[in-house]
């Protein structure tokens, strides 16, 4: 009977240090096990690019002792991210400070949308093939402005603070109605092709740098000079539900992150050549290592001048909540002290 009870003992024994295990395992996997990012067209979407096809996400969840799968989709525009994020059916989105502070602004009630993190700084450049066009006072009714999404893209933002500064207060929406929504490259495609009705494009690298190259096309507006210095202009965010449901999922997406950054820095060249293959970008590894060597844009996590945009939607109804600080509107990075994000 004594070994009996020995054995009981031992049986209950591993019967406990098996339900340990499996509650382990239970809680270890009740983070998402597949993680579903999205982003858009342009190099400034490079270090999202690199994330993919280096595969840096899933080194990092297995350095932390878990595994993930990846879903990478692609959008035209931050509405449409926005409207992912709401649904539910999108983890990670990723855009411009626009489509962005949109949502933060009605999410904070709710689902409470935040910043993860910020990807670049990189100015802006309104390009027009009207020859008779040199400022954007010049814009005529027969002039069509191709940009991301009216009145909520970054683009649209910058136009509008950049028509009340040429046209005088209350003026901001002069020229929105000029403004088409189309994705970056076929935006590109219809001005270039002269064939159609846009004469403009609102665009970002590297198909506004692209597009100088032909010599019908000219600058008329650089949203470094409408903010006064750089400022973000891509950044990813993702609900709080999701945030506090899969804190090791974000913390690593952080890190997988940063290495895509490390890896934009210490080889441009490589990781120029990488976002070619990937996207099948027409052009060549000297035309694009020069755009992610150009020193106007920086490749951070560190959010600049986004109170700017967001004291003007603000100021016109865009947007009722308000913020004291940039960190407001990023949730704290993962590892680090609370309220002090990465780089910021």
């Amino acid at each position: 009977m004594r070994v009996q009870g020995r054995t009981r003992r031992g049986l209950l024994r591993l019967l406990g240090a098996a339900a340990l295990v499996t509650a382990g395992t239970a809680a270890a996997q009740a983070e998402v096990t597949t993680v579903r990012l999205a982003k858009q067209f342009g190099i400034s979407y490079l270090p999202l690019t690199l994330m993919e096809t280096e595969q840096l996400l899933e080194k990092q969840a297995k350095q932390r002792g878990f595994e993930v799968k990846t879903e990478w989709l692609r959008f035209t525009g931050g509405s449409g991210m926005n409207d992912a994020v709401l649904s539910g059916g999108l983890d990670f989105a990723s855009g411009g400070v626009g489509p962005f502070l949109t949502i933060w602004g009605r999410t904070q009630g709710n689902i409470k949308v935040k910043g993860v993190a910020a990807l670049n700084a990189m100015p802006l450049w309104l390009v027009t093939v009207n020859p008779e066009v040199k400022a954007i006072k010049d814009f005529g009714p027969k002039d069509k402005i191709a940009l991301p999404t009216v009145k909520t893209s970054i683009q649209a933002l910058t136009l509008q603070m950049a028509a009340e500064k040429a046209f005088g207060e209350g003026q901001q929406h002069k020229l929105d109605a000029l403004t088409v929504s189309m994705g970056h490259p076929d935006a590109q495609t219809a001005m270039m092709g002269g064939r159609s009705e846009i004469t403009a494009h609102f665009g970002s690298p590297p198909f506004q740098e692209l597009e100088l190259k032909d010599p019908r096309a000219r600058k008329v507006l650089d949203s470094y000079d409408v903010m006064g210095g750089p400022h973000t202009f891509n950044l990813v965010w993702a609900s709080g539900r999701f945030v506090d449901a899969n804190p090791k999922v974000t913390a690593a997406f952080v890190a997988a992150l940063e290495d895509s950054l490390k890896l934009i820095r210490d080889d441009p060249a490589r990781a120029a050549a990488l976002w070619i293959k990937a996207e099948g970008a027409k052009m060549s590894q000297e035309e694009a290592e020069a755009i992610v060597r150009a020193p106007q844009n920086e490749w951070t996590t560190a959010p600049k001048r986004m109170l700017e945009y967001l004291a003007y939607m603000n100021r016109v109804g865009l947007v009722s909540a308000k913020a004291a600080t940039e960190n407001e509107l990023f949730f704290p990075v993962p590892g680090k002290e609370a309220g002090k994000g990465a780089g910021r």
